[in-house]
Parts: C-alpha cells; sequence; structure tokens
C-alpha cells in the first residue's frame, strides 16, 4: 500500500419506506450490487437482506456497505408467507425500488433503480406501490 493512501471507507445506507397502505405482515428489503441478482437477490450471497415488521412509518438501515453501485428492492408482504403474492402476473401486495424506478411489464432493470455509494451516507426515500 501506498503511504498516505487509504482504503475506502465503508457507507451507511438507509431507507425511507413511504404510501405503507397498511402495517399488515412484513416488509422484504434487498440490497445488491448485482444486475443478475435484482430485483430478489436469490443469486446474490453478498446481498443484505432484511425482514421488517410493516408500519406505517417504516426506516430500513442496511448498515455500513463497501462503495459502489446498488440497487434496492422492497416487498410488503402483507400475509407473511415469503414472497410477492400475484394474481394473473399482477402483484397484489405492494413493491418499490430504489430512484422510484419505473415498472412496465415486469420489474425494473438494476440500471434502472441503480444508485452510488461513495462515501457520504445515503438516505433514500421509497415508496410503496399498489396495483391490487
Amino acid at each position: 500500500m501506498l503511504a498516505g493512501a487509504t482504503a475506502p471507507q465503508n457507507t451507511d445506507v438507509s431507507v425511507s419506506v413511504t404510501d405503507m397502505r397498511s402495517a399488515k405482515g412484513q416488509v422484504l428489503a434487498c440490497l445488491t450490487t448485482r444486475p443478475d441478482a435484482f430485483p430478489d437477490c436469490e443469486k446474490d450471497p453478498q446481498a443484505r437482506k432484511l425482514t421488517v415488521p410493516a408500519a406505517s412509518d417504516l426506516h430500513l438501515d442496511f448498515g455500513a456497505v463497501p462503495q459502489g453501485r446498488y440497487a434496492v428492492s422492497l416487498i410488503h408482504d402483507e400475509n407473511g408467507n415469503g414472497k410477492l403474492d400475484t394474481r394473473l402476473m399482477i402483484p397484489r401486495e405492494g413493491y418499490g425500488f430504489s430512484r422510484d424506478a419505473p415498472v412496465r411489464m415486469g420489474p425494473p432493470k438494476f440500471a434502472q433503480a441503480a444508485f452510488d455509494v461513495a462515501g457520504e451516507p445515503v438516505r433514500l426515500a421509497i415508496r410503496m406501490r399498489y396495483l391490487l
């Protein structure tokens, strides 16, 4: 290591969730750096996943993460079965993405939801959306 060089610092990432329809069930949250693992994070063993009780005023803290490009996805799992329920392929429960990424005929791409973590703490606001 060069003299005077410092290792990159980890940075806190937190999310305030707005527009929750109810305080029923739980919220499943995923933070990933991998486009191929977004939005469910199943393919990313390094993803940060949180499961918290639903509430009208909800704040999620992913803790300190290394610098990089990340995306967040949320599910309001109202019945607590650990997954997003659908009807005719339309979500029956709430969902949300960082950068309020648009949903068109399926979930957004990683690039649409991605944001950079580089030094300063990152505070996101994600609006929960419901179709049914």
